[in-house]
């Protein structure tokens, strides 16, 4: 059996306990559970601080950890997509309450009072999970007595109707390989954080999308036939049609999340050798 290696947690020498019998591993662990209480936790490939950043896990997200090191990096699995990488353990602790709200804004402050004048002791970027456990005012205050603007809240259950109005409100977010936060993301990442605030369940990477989102279609010889919404995926890149004459992505090019004509696009591609290769249209 083949196994991805980015969502399998398995090593030559440890593995998850739900893997034995189908991964070969020198031993076996059931892993524990942890929750990222960072703003965001870096996902590494290896436990050092200038490995590669595969991708982030956002505040309030769960983590199986499998094994922790002498350098304080913590080998685990993400719950949401299944990424396997190395985070920060001192970004980690046991689970708290069960998160009751999102944040539903770009970035929102954590004060530390009910008041916009109190000090704040963190951003929390879109995406991002909390516990409110009771209103004060304007504010919903955490399981640690902080203080969140309400307003930038909606209650975990509730989803977007429209994933690309979503993707547009980072237009302008710098371009990060293996972001997927308000302070920089990358392709896949913009739409993995648009669908998950839709209730769509999305893998991490553009290969991974390509292969589980929507159904393929034909928009024509000259895309003519696009329609909002739909995905364009060339090898290692995922645009969103904003339209038939639009694509909105996060891209190395302009170095943001940027919106830009389809022809346009399509023409830079082909001149670096890399033709769109897959369009899925998820309605």
């Amino acid at each position: 059996m083949n196994f991805d290696p980015r969502i399998t947690p398995a090593r030559p020498d440890l593995a998850a306990s739900f893997l034995e019998g189908k991964i070969s591993a020198a031993r076996y662990v059931a892993g524990e559970l942890r929750e990222v209480v960072d703003p965001s936790a870096p996902v590494r490939r290896e436990p050092r601080p200038d490995a590669s950043l595969d991708t982030e896990a956002l505040k309030g997200e769960r983590v199986t950890i499998y094994e922790t090191n002498e350098e304080g990096w913590a080998w685990g699995q993400l719950a949401k997509d299944g990424y396997v990488g190395w985070l920060p353990a001192n970004a980690l602790m046991a689970p708290g309450p069960e998160p009751t709200h999102r944040v539903a804004a770009l970035r929102t402050p954590i004060l530390s009072g009910p008041s916009i004048k109190m000090p704040t002791l963190e951003m929390i970027s879109f995406g991002g999970v909390l516990a409110i456990l009771r209103e004060e005012g304007r504010f919903g205050v955490t399981a640690n007595g902080c203080y969140v603007p309400l307003m930038h809240l909606a209650p975990v259950q509730a989803v977007e109707k429209d994933f690309v109005a979503v993707a547009e409100r980072f237009l302008g977010v710098p371009y990060v390989w293996g972001g997927k936060t308000s302070l920089g993301l990358d392709c896949s990442g913009l739409v993995q954080v648009s669908l998950n605030a839709c209730g769509v369940g999305c893998p991490r990477d553009s290969y991974m999308q390509e292969g589980a989102l929507g159904k393929a279609v034909d928009p024509g010889a000259d895309f003519s036939g696009l329609k909002r919404g739909d995905l364009v995926f060339w090898k290692g890149h995922v645009a969103i049609a904003r339209d038939e004459t639009h694509f909105l992505h996060a891209n190395g090019f302009h170095m943001a999340v940027a919106i830009e004509p389809v022809r346009e696009t399509i023409v830079r591609f082909a001149k670096e050798g890399t033709p769109v290769r897959a369009v899925r249209r998820l309605m």
